[in-house]
């Protein structure tokens, strides 16, 4: 389906139906993105504060065949934000919408607006003695409305599950300006299908949410942290089955770190502390999040003291108080910025069953050396199978220097993960950067189902057009 372009004639006649200020021109930070692989065009921004005025700017859009991209924080890492070419759309902002509409804290339940952020959500929710566990580096940035479309994982996903298991419902705004007034608090509702998942993990390209209710969890009484030397990945996948046999569902992260990312810590950010003089080979980061009367470093002790006896441990750092609580995760949550700083020639988000980490992990960098020499750092959220597995140039290179090989990494490090029953999208998204990936890997049957839900949705192709699925036209 051909679009139009959001030009003057567009713009003009969109202003006259909404409040003066709500169109403006699209800065420069709308369109960019983090890993800077793309500049983004659009004929203005629309900033609306309200459902209704989502659903003018839509039906507007659809009866000119304007194309519409959604942006919430801008710190989706595969240019769903982002349309490079094509007719010009017209970016959608919700950053006016960011009222914590309800906190209820009796029923375990707080109702946002899309546009607030994830720390926004999370103050909230500190402020009635209730934890909302989505956690994420950008979660400053990032708002939930975003983090909802992209079905968003993080560091708690092991305990909690992603975004797409943290909401109860939704207020949208569909394809042709209808609102769809599903803001229940229900957590039973079978009363047909499940348009909130639908729109959940869509990346906006079926609908615009607008407003969601999300689930919130009894605050952990006590947390410990500690960081453990692994000898490998494989007594990595042992010591956390080890744990979850100890203390159960309190295990709330489990990071893998390799000794690339402490390295790339001293490289480009020498001020950052580490925990240990000589950096390990592997290690794990771990999180327990207890009742009350239950102790933290006396349960950690425990698990450390377990694996020990069986080899899977040799050394680790059990923080004693909050700011070695903070200091450890900060060397976990300060690695991306690190990798950013490298520059990847190719990074890759992708997820594995459990059982098969570790034979990846052994396989991958033999493909990899095929096709040149770089360093890679993998490191990720193990707990729930989720592997950052990036790609780097060596010392004295840039990631400029190998863009000509950037396709194939990619191609190598995805078509192993297939063979191996993974997904090469584990809590990124498709976006645009991996629509070529999801016609490749994806299940023929799932791809001709996910065409005609657009196709139902989204007739005429305005909600961000070329994310997840090709153009039609």
């Amino acid at each position: 389906m051909t679009l139009a372009s959001a030009d003057a004639e567009f713009l003009d006649h969109l202003t006259a139906q909404l409040p003066a200020d709500t169109l403006r021109v699209a800065e420069p930070r709308y369109l960019e993105e983090p890993r800077g692989r793309w500049d983004g065009q659009a004929g203005a921004v629309a900033r609306p504060r309200t459902a209704d005025e989502v659903a003018t700017i839509l039906r507007a859009c659809n009866a000119a065949r304007v194309g519409v991209v959604p942006y919430g924080g801008g710190t989706g890492l595969v240019g769903g934000q982002i349309l490079t070419n094509g007719p010009t759309p017209l970016l959608l902002s919700l950053e006016r919408m960011t009222d914590i509409r309800a906190v209820l804290p009796e029923e375990n339940v707080l109702l946002a607006e899309a546009g607030a952020t994830l720390a926004q959500v999370q103050e909230a929710a500190e402020e009635a003695g209730r934890l909302f566990p989505l956690s994420i580096a950008s979660q400053g940035t990032a708002q939930i409305g975003g983090n909802l479309a992209a079905n968003a994982g993080g560091v708690n996903v092991l305990r909690y599950g992603n975004a797409r298991d943290l909401c109860l419902g939704l207020e949208a705004v569909m394809a042709d300006g209808s609102i769809w007034n599903g803001l229940t608090r229900l957590r039973k509702d079978n009363t047909g299908y499940d348009l909130r998942n639908l729109l959940i993990g869509s990346e906006g390209t079926l609908g615009v949410i607008t407003a969601a209710a999300l689930k919130l969890f009894p605050q952990p009484a006590a947390r410990g942290t500690a960081m453990l030397i692994v000898p490998d990945p494989q007594a990595a996948l042992a010591l956390l089955a080890l744990a979850r046999d100890e203390v159960g569902e309190a295990v709330s992260s489990f990071e893998l770190i390799h000794r690339m990312g402490f390295d790339f810590l001293s490289e480009t950010l020498p001020d950052q502390r580490q925990p240990f003089e000589t950096p390990p080979e592997w290690c794990v980061l771990i999180e327990l999040g207890l009742g009350r009367g239950n102790d933290p470093q006396a349960a950690l002790t425990a698990i450390f003291e377990a694996a020990a006896e069986n080899g899977l441990v040799s050394d680790g750092l059990i923080a004693q108080s909050q700011a070695q609580r903070d200091a450890l995760w900060a060397v976990r949550e300060t690695i991306p910025t690190a990798n950013r700083l490298i520059g990847a020639v190719s990074s890759h988000d992708i997820s594995l069953p459990l059982g098969t980490i570790p034979d990846f992990i052994r396989q991958a960098p033999g493909h990899i050396a095929t096709i040149g020499d770089f360093r890679i750092n993998c490191f990720g959220h193990l707990g729930d199978g989720n592997l950052h597995y990036n790609v780097f140039p060596m010392p004295g290179k840039s990631r400029a220097d190998h863009e000509n090989q950037r396709v194939e990494i990619k191609r190598a490090v995805h078509d192993l993960v297939h063979e191996m029953g993974g997904s090469v999208s584990a809590e990124h998204g498709v976006g645009r950067l991996k629509v070529d990936d999801l016609e490749r890997y994806g299940d023929p049957t799932k791809l001709t189902a996910m065409r005609a839900i657009k196709t139902a949705l989204d007739p005429l192709g305005i909600m961000n057009p070329g994310a997840v699925l090709r153009n039609s036209s």
